[in-house]
This record gives C-alpha cells, structure tokens and sequence, in this order.
C-alpha cells in the first residue's frame, strides 16, 4: 500500500510577533520536530493540525496518485515535497515522501 509519510522537521516560534499581532490563544500547534504521520487518503491524520493538512492535502493526493516532481524539478527526490503550514507566528515545516512499503 502506498502511502505519504510527513515528518515534522523544523518548528519555528516567532514570539516577537506573537507580542505584537496575535491574541492569546490556548492551544497552539502540538506536533514536535521529529514527529511522523501517514496519510493514506483524503483523511487528515490524527493530530495533524487542520490548516496544516490543508495545505499539503494537494500534494499528498499528487503523491498517492503516483505523482511528483512539483515545480519541474525543485525536490531531489521527485516522489516528495517541502511544505510549511500557513501559521505567520508558529509555522511548521513538513517533508512529505511517498513510502510504498508496508509499514
């Protein structure tokens, strides 16, 4: 079964800006660097956050369909892509890969 694993790899904590543009919120963004989710269909993994799968859903069904090479040619790996979330304050960068293999 194919499917798209999305790694967390960089978290980023813009407080300055927080300070001057966002009310407080309760729960920001929960995922850590390092922490791995499978997507195997239109379905948002467990504890992904909303926006975040928003914005890669497009690609993770690219993936899955056995597609790739987004942006003629911008990853080393074509069956991939490098994404952020769209949080201003607190965005998460995610790698997406496709993982044919049974897990």
């Amino acid at each position: 079964m194919t499917r798209v694993k999305i790694t967390v790899l960089r978290k980023a904590d813009y407080q300055d800006l927080q300070r001057a543009y966002e009310n407080p919120i309760e729960r920001p963004c929960e995922v850590h660097e390092g922490d791995v989710f499978w997507a195997t269909g239109e379905e948002r993994p467990m504890g992904l956050c909303e926006s975040a799968w928003e914005t890669m859903l497009p690609f993770v069904r690219e993936l899955l369909r056995g597609g790739g090479n987004f942006y003629d040619g911008w990853m080393k790996n074509p069956h991939s892509a490098m994404l952020s979330c769209n949080d201003g304050f607190r965005p998460v960068t995610f790698y997406l890969e496709v993982y044919p293999k049974e897990i």
